[in-house]
């Protein structure tokens, strides 16, 4: 059921009607049957649909009231989300329906919206008059403004019912709120903060553009002073409207930052010496250790709080407010390891350096960065190790090496001219393949080159694509060995045919 409060006055507003395809007299004795309650006050509800109106996206009935608590039908909200994301003559094809006249003012809307995928109408049914529940409503939302499901159902959370059906009121509220989140390519930092040694928390005044976050154009226009650098792409807080996870090389504690963003000065912040707290290191193979982190100790990885991968972390995504607190838990974030390094020091020996291994950050829900020794170097069995950092502090930094049988290839096995896949004895566990290379050896001594593929783990097989414009030969069989010692000396056949 839905939270209960005071019925607000309906509102009245000199907007043109918006009717369905229904005559209106039917269309006004429905509205006027189904009227729903909302936890919502009667000022936001007023500020919403007085917003919506100016913006052209909600109109009124023939009676010059707005229906504020009548329940939504799916003609309604075909029209207010093409209005709201600006969505017309978007859809290459947009959809032949079946139960609207083609001359009614909801056709193109839900006709456009159905064109898209954003809303179904099954055998060209797009039932104009039916009601829409709020969990309906947070998938419509989603893909109109290609948002993460959980954002919006963060932005509603305070009237979500699941299966409960929405009002006018509501989905004004709504959209007022994810109108905000249109992307913008004129978008400009209001704020920047730094939370810890590797990471700022930057504030727009809009969402950047898929183009603006890309990795590359992104380190171009951030700039700062005294060497700082970019060392990732900025990810979009889940929840948020427009702040982002900026991750930093290490920053110079006290050093003032000035950050100019696309050529104009957009902040000052200065440099934090708050080092992530992690809780200890471990080997994982012998060229690999770990270090890990806990979220008992109110560190989070980025990955479960940002927008981008919110659908693939499942109930292990949650929402951080703009203070990074969830559930009365203020949270360290540790933003990307992308080109992170820590030093491993063997006990009477010399300072190694080893590099983040990629996309093992987080992997199988644990927050557990993977760190690999550079190429040709193992650990040695019997020596402790202690590891440091110049932006984390370990709980538990030392560990004694052991002797860890490497991973066995057992299958190799041709995908296309340019990819293969290798299965494994047993599945790893986790991204162990991340960073590693098998060669191809034909019957004539032909060699090829083939690298793991990031994140194409399933189980016990990874993808491996062929390097240097490499392509397997039609009626070949080929060896397929490790490069390195990282699966032994384990081999598989691999006939083309």
């Amino acid at each position: 059921m839905k939270k209960i409060s005071n019925k607000v006055a309906a509102m009245v507003l000199t907007a043109a009607l918006g009717t369905a395809s229904l005559p209106f007299a039917t269309m006004t004795a429905h509205a006027a049957s189904s009227a729903i309650s909302s936890p919502l006050t009667a000022q936001e509800i007023q500020g919403a649909v007085s917003e919506l109106a100016r913006l052209g996206v909600m109109q009124g009935y023939a009676d010059r009231s707005m229906g504020a608590h009548n329940q939504i039908n799916r003609a309604e909200l075909a029209k207010m989300i093409v209005k709201t994301f600006n969505l017309e003559g978007k859809a290459q094809t947009p959809a032949k329906l079946t139960d609207i006249q083609p001359n009614s003012w909801a056709y193109k809307y839900a006709s456009e919206l159905v064109g898209l995928g954003i809303m179904q109408a099954e055998d060209g049914q797009f039932n104009p008059t039916g009601t829409v529940t709020d969990a309906e409503l947070v998938q419509i939302v989603s893909k109109a403004l290609n948002r993460d499901t959980k954002s919006v159902n963060y932005w509603m959370e305070r009237f979500y019912s699941g299966n409960q059906t929405a009002s006018r009121g509501e989905v004004a509220f709504l959209l007022k709120t994810a109108h905000k989140a249109i992307p913008s390519e004129k978008a400009k930092i209001t704020s920047v903060q730094s939370l810890n040694a590797i990471t700022l928390i930057v504030t727009f005044d809009a969402p950047l553009t898929a183009e603006d976050e890309v990795f590359a154009k992104a380190k171009a226009d951030f700039v700062f002073n005294d060497g700082l650098t970019l060392t990732n792409m900025p990810r979009l807080k889940t929840g948020s409207m427009a702040t982002y996870i900026v991750p930093t090389s290490v920053q110079t504690a006290g050093t003032t930052y000035n950050l100019t963003y696309k050529g104009n000065k957009a902040g000052t912040f200065t440099g934090n010496a708050t080092k992530l707290q992690m809780n200890e290191s471990r080997q994982v193979t012998n060229d690999t250790f770990e270090l890990e982190s806990l979220r008992s100790d109110n560190v989070t990885d980025y990955g479960y709080v940002i927008s981008a991968y919110s659908a693939g972390r499942g109930e292990n995504a949650y929402v951080l407010d703009q203070n990074n607190r969830a559930n009365g838990t203020t949270y360290q974030i540790i933003s990307s390891m992308q080109a992170r390094q820590v030093t491993i020091t063997p006990a009477g020996g010399e300072p190694i350096v080893a590099k983040y291994v990629p996309f093992t950050q987080s992997t199988d829900g644990k927050q557990e960065p993977k760190f690999r020794l550079p190429e040709g170097q193992v650990l040695t069995p019997g020596v402790t190790y202690t590891v440091t950092s110049d932006w984390a502090t370990i709980k538990n930094p030392t560990f004694v090496a052991e002797e860890i049988a490497p991973v066995e290839i057992t299958e190799a096995e041709a995908l296309s001219d340019t990819s293969i896949a290798i299965t494994l004895a047993e599945d790893p566990g986790d991204e162990l393949f991340s960073g590693r290379s098998v060669e191809l050896t034909a019957e004539n001594g032909e060699k090829l080159l083939a690298t793991y593929k990031y994140s194409s783990r399933k189980g016990a097989v990874g993808i491996f694509d062929l390097q240097q414009n490499g392509s397997l030969a039609e009626s070949t069989t080929y060896t397929v060995t490790p490069v390195g010692e990282w699966a032994g000396d384990s081999q598989a056949e691999l006939t083309v045919e």
